[in-house]
């Protein structure tokens, strides 16, 4: 109707990754979990990669995916609900180490344009061009997307692929 009005919704790519459990299993339950949440929309879902660890490379290597969502949800209020479903999913981040086994982390890699530097968010994700294992599911499902001036695809160009590997569709 003309007299309501309209709640813009935001696209949203978010980054999932862990190397503890069925984490495969768990990205399929964290998704719904994020939609039901932030009454979001899954519009689009990468395949999952198999990626040797990063930072603290003496660990199991990780599974990695992206997926994007639109959502209604201002992005403090998505961060707020990606944490809770972490914690549903067994992750305490004050004790876990830096870089360290998880069974499930997610990272609000962009959200629409917006760009915020605060203690808690930085959008776009800092370090988003510097991370094959984000670049690659995300190039999958948004190759033009132009995050901080610079086209997904042509970010990927620039990293090393090295040992990340596309898993077979799970059923």
């Amino acid at each position: 109707m003309a007299s309501e009005r309209q709640i813009r919704s935001a696209s949203v790519l978010i980054a999932l990754g862990g190397n503890v459990g069925d984490v495969r299993a768990t990205f399929g339950k964290a998704i719904a979990h994020i939609c039901g949440m932030a009454q979001g929309v899954l519009i689009a879902r990468s395949s999952d990669y198999a990626t040797p660890p990063w930072g603290d490379e003496d660990q199991d290597p990780f599974i990695n995916a992206c997926v994007e969502i639109e959502t209604s949800l201002d992005p403090h209020a998505l961060l707020f609900v990606l944490q809770k479903v972490e914690q549903k999913f067994g992750r305490t981040r004050t004790k876990e180490r830096r870089w360290g086994p998880r069974t499930l982390d997610l990272d609000m890699i962009a959200y629409d344009d917006v760009s915020l530097q605060k203690p808690d968010l930085t959008l776009p994700h800092p370090r988003l061009f510097e991370r094959a294992f984000v670049l690659v599911p995300l190039a999958e499902i948004a190759p033009d997307r132009v995050i901080s001036g610079i086209r997904v695809r042509d970010g990927l160009a620039s990293v090393s692929t090295q040992g990340i590997e596309r898993l077979p569709d799970t059923g």
